[in-house]
C-alpha cells in the first residue's frame, strides 16, 4: 500500500486550505452552517465517497481521510464525521438510494443515532413507531435524518424534527463537536435495512478516519507550537533553541510522523469494497489507528498547550479547543485500551501483553 499522498490528494488538499483558511468561526456557535454549505456546494467533499449515479463523488474513504484530516487541523465545526463518513456508509451497506442521493446534493444531513462513544442497546420498535432515549450522539442536532439501529435488527430512518422526536443539547468538553440527548417516544420510521452489518461497518471506517482527525490535530499543534518555539524569547534567546524544548518537540514529531503512517495505513485498508469493513484487516487497522493516534494527539495538544507558556492557558489561544478535541476523540468510538484490547482479541495475543505505554 502507498502510503503518500497522491497529485489529487494534494490538490483535494489545496482546495480544502484555500476555503477553510478565508473563514473565520467562534468556537462557541459549536456548528457553521456556511462552512458546511461551501463544503457541500463548492467543493462537494461531502458527498465524496457516495456513488456517481447517486449525485456523488464516486471517490473512496482514502480521500475522505484526507478531508478528515484537513477539518482536524482547522478545528472545523462541522457534522462532516457524522454525515459524510459514518451514516454515508451506514447507508451504503443497506443499499438505501434515497437518503444518499440527498446526502450528495447538501439537501440532508445524517446522523447516526449510536452514542458518540460505542453503541448500545438498540431502542425499541412496536409497529413502526420507535420508543428509548440514546445519549450523547454526535452530529445530531443539525441533522434532519437520524438513522436509528431498532430492537427488530434493523436500520430505521427518522425525521429528526419529526413527532415524538426529542433533542436535547449536552454539555461537552468539545464545543467544536456538540453531542444531544434524543429520546423518541413512538416517533414513526422507515425500515432501511439490517443494522448489525451497517453499524460495525460504519463504526470500522470512523475509526479509521477518526485517526486522520488526530493527525490534523497533532499536526496544528506541532507546528504551531514549533513557530512559536523560534520566536518566543526567554533569557535573550529563542525558547527553541533549549535542549528541553528540542527534545520535547522531537518526540511529539516523532509521534506524529507515527501517526501519519498508521492513519494512512488505516485509511486505504478500509477504501475497498463495503463487504470489506466487517474483515479482519480492516477492523485490524481502524483498531491499530485508534490505539496510537489517540493518545499521540492527545500528547500533542498537551505539549503545545505547556510550551505556549502563559498564552497556551488563556481562553483567547485555540489552544486549549485542540486539547478537548484530542482527548474527546481519544474516547470516541472506544477508548485506547479498548482498541489495543480488539487488537489482541484479533491477533490471538493475551490482552495483557498489550499495556498502554508509560
Amino acid at each position: 500500500m502507498n502510503l503518500l499522498y497522491s497529485a489529487d490528494e494534494e490538490s483535494l488538499r489545496d482546495s480544502l486550505r484555500a476555503l477553510l483558511r478565508s473563514r473565520s468561526w467562534s468556537p462557541d456557535d459549536g456548528f457553521d452552517p456556511d462552512v458546511w454549505r461551501l463544503l457541500t456546494a463548492e467543493l462537494g467533499v461531502t458527498g465524496l465517497i457516495i456513488p456517481e449515479k447517486l449525485g456523488g463523488a464516486g471517490a473512496t474513504l482514502r480521500e475522505a481521510a484526507l478531508v478528515m484530516e484537513e477539518l482536524g487541523r482547522f478545528l472545523a465545526p462541522v457534522p462532516y464525521l457524522g454525515c459524510a463518513v459514518m451514516a454515508t456508509v451506514a447507508l451504503r451497506v443497506t443499499g438505501d438510494t434515497q437518503i444518499l442521493t440527498r446526502i450528495a446534493d447538501g439537501s440532508a444531513c445524517a446522523a447516526l443515532a449510536v452514542p458518540f462513544a460505542g453503541p448500545l442497546p438498540p431502542v425499541s420498535v412496536v409497529d413502526g413507531a420507535l420508543t428509548g432515549r440514546v445519549q450523547s450522539v454526535a452530529d445530531a442536532m443539525v441533522a434532519d435524518t437520524l438513522l436509528v439501529p431498532a430492537s427488530d435488527g434493523g436500520l430505521w430512518e427518522v425525521a429528526a424534527d419529526g413527532p415524538g422526536v426529542v433533542r436535547v443539547p449536552v454539555v461537552s468538553l468539545d464545543v467544536t463537536r456538540p453531542l444531544v440527548d434524543l429520546t423518541f417516544d413512538g416517533a414513526p420510521g422507515r425500515p432501511i435495512g439490517p443494522a448489525d452489518r451497517a453499524v460495525a461497518a460504519a463504526f470500522t471506517a470512523g475509526s479509521a478516519l477518526l485517526a486522520s482527525e488526530q493527525l490534523g490535530v497533532a499536526e496544528w499543534c506541532l507546528d504551531t507550537t514549533v513557530d512559536y518555539a523560534k520566536t518566543r524569547l526567554q533569557f535573550g534567546r529563542p525558547i527553541g533553541s533549549f535542549q528541553a524544548v528540542k527534545h520535547r518537540l522531537a518526540d511529539v514529531w516523532v509521534s506524529v510522523t507515527q501517526s501519519r503512517a498508521v492513519a494512512r495505513y488505516a485509511a486505504g485498508a478500509v477504501s475497498g469494497p463495503d463487504d470489506d469493513l466487517g474483515g479482519t484487516e480492516q477492523r485490524l487497522a481502524a483498531a491499530l489507528a485508534q490505539s496510537h493516534c489517540g493518545p499521540a494527539a492527545v500528547r500533542a495538544a498537551e505539549e503545545c498547550v505547556q510550551l505556549h507558556g502563559g498564552i497556551g492557558f488563556t481562553w483567547e489561544h485555540p489552544a486549549h479547543l485542540y486539547l478537548k478535541r484530542a482527548k474527546t476523540t481519544s474516547i470516541a468510538l472506544g477508548t485506547a485500551p479498548a482498541h489495543r484490547h480488539a487488537l489482541a482479541t484479533l491477533l490471538t495475543l493475551d490482552a495483557a501483553a498489550l499495556t498502554e505505554p508509560s
